[in-house]
């Protein structure tokens, strides 16, 4: 009896479990829409540095990476040290990369340090970008530890500044995969020279 107990809970576990990771798997839609100029960004690096839409941008654009932050998220640690490792691959089809988060810039410049990130990362001290962008994570209200993190997610953005791509997670544990990223940007600059 208590074995089938057992295997009735495990079954039910494994169906609920299901259910939440199907739910978190669902890209939302949030953000500037697909072909409509961006807004500039209003963040500093992890030099303090303001950065520009301009001066991040490779000849074929920005992959602009959103992400909650390289303090206290693992899976935003380990998304951007991915991400890194696919980072020469990335600026050798003309595309830079750059990640926003609210966190400061001595947290950033820690992080970035320790992992040995190549590309730039932003610190929304404000949360400013988040908001322009409409990516602000609004499970979240205002005196909260995790107010003024975004929605994780990706947006390519072209040279003239008008969104190529976006895609956002409503969950955290969900990430785009860099080697997906990098053949679909691969696939878009081939169409784009043939």
């Amino acid at each position: 009896m208590l074995r089938v107990f057992i295997v009735c809970t495990a079954i039910l576990l494994a169906v609920f479990n299901q259910n939440i990771t199907a739910n978190q798997l669902q890209p939302i839609e949030t953000g500037v829409s697909v072909n409509q100029k961006v807004p500039e960004i209003m963040a500093v690096d992890s030099q303090e540095n303001p950065q520009k839409l301009a001066q991040l941008s490779g000849s074929k654009g920005l992959v602009l990476v959103f992400f909650r932050s390289a303090d206290w998220c693992p899976y935003c640690k380990k998304h951007l040290a991915e991400i890194n490792q696919w980072n020469d691959k990335l600026s050798g089809l003309g595309y830079e990369v750059a990640a926003i988060s609210y966190d400061s810039p001595q947290i950033l410049a820690t992080f970035k340090q320790s992992e040995q990130i190549k590309f730039k990362l932003l610190a929304d001290k404000e949360s400013r970008t988040m908001q322009a962008f409409k990516v602000l994570n609004t499970d979240y209200q205002p005196g909260s530890r995790h107010y003024g993190i975004p929605f994780p997610g990706i947006m390519i953005i072209n040279p003239d500044g008008t969104l190529a791509h976006k895609y956002f997670y409503q969950g955290y544990k969900m990430r785009v995969k860099p080697d997906a990223l990098y053949q679909w940007l691969k696939e878009k600059s081939s169409s784009k020279s043939s």
